[in-house]
């Protein structure tokens, strides 16, 4: 369960006042049920997917999303999905790297505003430092080898994201009572234009389709599971779904009342909080420690594939690490995980929208990656008879998604691209 509530619970609940904000005290919590649904029924047609049984081979064990593609769709989709899934695992390198540093720039700020009070301009500069130290931690984390050694770091890392989670709920929940009102709308922040309004609302559902789907991490996990692998992924993944489903409408909600339509876009660094500082800076402390497992989570099945294809016959060089002795290092996997984390880094810098880079993201591939392959894998797995009343309930779904999918890309991308990037 801590892999998987590491990979879910992420950057993408920073977020959520924000989006329940754009979307409104109706459509903001709707959206998130709804998507927490989406994620509850892709991730059991995925956990069923870990085990096959093929008339040549036997029992067959699909250890990654895109071996279950290959196995049930043919190589085509596979190829298809392999597009999707590395940008998307790539893309949330990104994000990560991008989070992590505003939230070190937020421990700086708000140590600023504590001591010369919240009007004075406390200006710390771009967050290009802190994604260089970000990035460099990520070098040396990237030398693990696999998941199998990554069980502590990732309990560790699920543990600080309940924690801040917890304080963002807290700090929401006491600036209701001081204001002693909840503030918000039923159709969320009004905008000048209904264009506007149109772009910031895809934006938003962008932003909740991020923070949801972890499909592409789903089968590595289960992987790493004792026999019965697909049962005890399934208890798992319902229980981490309710768990942090709760949490983003906690965090959602408290933050929109708290703030109206000034909620920030980030509920911990946006400085809607400015006291008691020192739980502000512990919280955004804790971001940044669990996503620096939360970014191992989703690089890692990058890394796997890329060792097994080419890592097999690559040198291995002895060396002499200070504290640590004598280490054999493999020469392709330093190279190539260094090579990763610095081109996520760099991106990171060019495109440093934190909003607009999640809705982006969560949107491209939230219907190729979470509806389709999942559907489509069902579908031949149970040999679903075509135009029967289940293929054609199942594609309506599927229809569905897409649709939201692309009106979310859409504006996402003007978000990043067009004149909304602030």
């Amino acid at each position: 369960m801590a892999h998987i509530i590491t990979a879910v619970i992420g950057s993408g609940v920073l977020s959520l006042a924000w989006s329940v904000a754009q979307l409104g005290w109706v459509g903001g919590p709707a959206a998130m049920v709804f998507f927490a649904g989406v994620t509850a029924v892709q991730s059991t047609l995925i956990a069923d997917c870990y085990i096959s049984h093929d008339p040549e081979r036997g029992v067959v064990r699909n250890r990654s999303y895109v071996d279950a593609v290959r196995l049930y769709l043919g190589e085509k989709s596979h190829l298809f999905c392999g597009f999707f899934l590395n940008f998307s695992l790539f893309g949330t390198g990104v994000v990560y790297t991008l989070t992590s540093a505003t939230s070190m720039r937020a421990i700086q700020k708000a140590n600023c505003y504590h001591k010369e009070g919240h009007d004075a301009p406390c200006s710390v500069g771009g967050d290009v430092y802190y994604m260089l130290v970000f990035g460099l931690a990520q070098v040396v984390l990237s030398q693990i080898p696999d998941f199998h050694e990554m069980a502590g770091l990732s309990v560790f890392a699920a543990a600080m994201s309940f924690f801040y989670s917890f304080v963002g709920v807290g700090l929401g929940i006491a600036k209701v009572i001081a204001n002693g009102v909840i503030m918000g709308g039923i159709g969320g922040i009004p905008m000048v234009t209904t264009t506007r309004k149109v772009w910031r609302v895809s934006q938003a559902v962008g932003d909740i389709l991020f923070a949801y789907p972890f499909s592409l991490v789903l089968l590595e996990i289960e992987d790493t599971l004792r026999p019965p692998e697909t049962e005890t992924m399934k208890t798992a993944t319902r229980a981490s779904i309710g768990i942090t489903t709760l949490f983003y409408l906690c965090c959602g909600c408290f933050g929109y009342a708290a703030f109206g339509d000034a909620t920030p876009g980030n509920l911990l660094t946006g400085f809607g909080f400015y006291e008691p500082y020192w739980l502000i800076d512990l919280a955004n402390l804790c971001i940044v420690l669990h996503l620096l497992g939360g970014y191992q989570v989703y690089t890692q099945p990058v890394f796997a594939f890329l060792d097994r294809k080419f890592g097999g016959g690559a040198t291995v060089v002895v060396v002499e690490v200070p504290l640590l002795g004598t280490r054999r290092v493999n020469a392709f996997r330093l190279c190539f995980r260094t090579a990763y984390v610095a081109a996520t880094t760099a991106l990171a810098v060019w495109f440093p929208y934190f909003n607009q880079v999640i809705g982006l993201l969560g949107a491209f591939t939230f219907w190729p990656l979470a509806v389709y392959f999942p559907v489509e894998m069902y579908l031949t797995r149970n040999k679903v008879a075509p135009w029967s009343n289940q293929w054609l309930a199942v594609h309506g779904f599927s229809l569905v998604c897409l649709l939201i999918s692309a009106f979310a890309s859409v504006g996402s991308a003007v978000g990043v691209f067009g004149s909304e990037t602030s």
